[in-house]
């Protein structure tokens, strides 16, 4: 029998693979782990830059006069109100208000928005925004809405660092350059970079400066490479997903199946400012499962609330390990490991809710022995700007 596999690789398989990357499977994706030292890597993102390969996220397409009031109706936040050349973060909810996914929603043009869902959930989402167009589409014009699962034809690469600024600028076409030093965070344009049409975004995922390119595949690679060579005087190193977690993690970021999941609400993530309640009139799918899990106090008064926790000794809680308050069990944590930027344990953990003020002693049951941690406001890490 022939053994039949079904592990994908982004356009810039082969680049990784020449550069000795270790792989591993994030998503059915064959992605580099890391490239040589994790922790080099992660200090490079903090001190210069690091190139990432993130073609393994999902890109969809709304457009159309009805886009606005789609998303409106889609997600949980009010994307209606994005300017044209911004971007917003925000979360497909289930009805029963659970995340499926959180997301960025980039307005590229009037009718035109770009969805950003991560890795694993891409085909997720692409499907459950194509079942809420149908709905959407119920009594209205048929064309009002169109979507387009864009993320088998785009590559996304990451410059991210104090230097990303930079890097950009000296490959940067000259009539962008002024437009690149003006982009704001949670803002994109499309600009020449390296002879190349990208859509460029100041977004990321490590708590640091830095840009996100959308690219189609066809032209990934060139456009890697000429990042790559461009970062040579400026301490660029590609860098793979360990450092990018180590990375987010210290930023205080939620991960998808660690933090987010269909189990949680936003309210108990923190993330209760996404959801508008009151901003956004009309329904949307979730509102009134998110109604009542707010008026009950969900996250607030009621449940589990996701926390910060500093290590007030060596060792690190990692995710699944028991949160302790005098011996009982009052939570969980979701991500945590040594970090290498403040030189203590960090983690994210859901907490009982009357335990999960700032300054509150717990423990994290290390396999079998207490060890003492501290509730701390996030993020863990916050770069000087």
């Amino acid at each position: 029998m022939t053994e039949t596999t079904t592990e994908k690789h982004t356009a810039l398989y082969a680049e990784h693979a020449a550069l000795g990357a270790s792989f591993t499977d994030f998503g059915g994706w064959q992605m580099p782990l890391k490239y040589g030292s994790e922790l080099a890597e992660h200090r490079a993102v903090r001190d210069a830059a690091g190139l990432f390969d993130l073609s393994h996220m999902g890109e969809v397409w709304a457009t159309g006069p009805g886009a606005a009031a789609f998303l409106d109706y889609a997600l949980v936040g009010r994307l209606s109100a994005i300017a044209v050349g911004k971007a917003k973060y925000s979360l497909i909810c289930a009805e029963d208000g659970g995340i499926i996914d959180d997301l960025i929603v980039y307005r590229v043009a009037e009718e035109d928005f770009l969805i950003v869902p991560n890795a694993g959930n891409a085909a997720t989402v692409a499907a459950e925004l194509e079942a809420r167009r149908r709905a959407f589409a119920e009594g209205s014009a048929a064309d009002a809405v169109a979507l387009r699962d864009a993320s088998a034809e785009t590559s996304l690469i990451a410059v991210q660092g104090p230097n990303a600024e930079a890097i950009l600028l000296s490959v940067a076409g000259s009539e962008d350059h002024e437009d690149i030093r003006q982009l704001k965070y949670y803002a994109g344009i499309e600009a020449d970079i390296a002879g190349v049409p990208v859509f460029l975004a100041r977004t990321g995922y490590t708590g640091e400066d830095g840009f996100e390119l959308f690219v189609g595949n066809e032209l990934a690679a060139q456009l890697w490479k000429a990042l790559a060579e461009a970062g040579q005087g400026h301490g660029l190193i590609p860098c793979g997903l360990a450092a990018r977690d180590s990375l987010r993690l210290e930023a205080g970021m939620p991960l998808y199946g660690n933090e987010l999941s269909r189990e949680r609400s936003p309210f108990a993530a923190g993330l209760g400012g996404v959801v508008a309640l009151k901003s956004k009139e009309g329904d949307f799918v979730g509102r009134a499962a998110l109604e009542a899990k707010k008026a009950a106090g969900e996250g607030a008064t009621s449940g589990r609330r996701l926390v910060g926790l500093k290590g007030l000794g060596r060792r690190a809680a990692r995710a699944h390990y028991p949160i302790l308050k005098d011996g009982a069990v009052v939570g969980e944590v979701t991500s945590g490991q040594p970090s290498p930027t403040l030189g203590y344990p960090v983690a994210l953990a859901y907490v009982d809710v009357e335990h999960a003020a700032v300054g509150t002693a717990l423990d994290a049951d290390l396999r079998g022995k207490a060890e003492p941690f501290e509730v701390v406001a996030l993020p863990f890490y916050k770069r000087q700007k």
